[in-house]
């Protein structure tokens, strides 16, 4: 697959109707609010998220625990 994913929706207003910007590669425009954005991949997590104990240590972060 060579080309990129288009976005299915404005990260900012939600509607659908999205155009390819001449800006650049990964640029869009939004037709509904009239805002431009670029989408960029910053690159592969080295281990990757596991969020099931990721929240959890927000959790006991926020004073969740017990203190001996």
């Amino acid at each position: 697959m060579s080309e990129r994913a288009a976005p299915f929706y404005c990260p900012y207003c939600g509607d659908e109707d999205l155009r390819p910007s001449e800006q650049g590669h990964g640029a869009w425009e939004c037709a509904a609010c009239n805002r431009a954005f670029q989408l960029k991949l910053l690159g592969l997590l080295a281990q990757g998220v596991n969020r099931a104990s990721h929240q959890g240590n927000v959790r006991r972060d926020e004073g969740g625990g017990d203190e001996i």
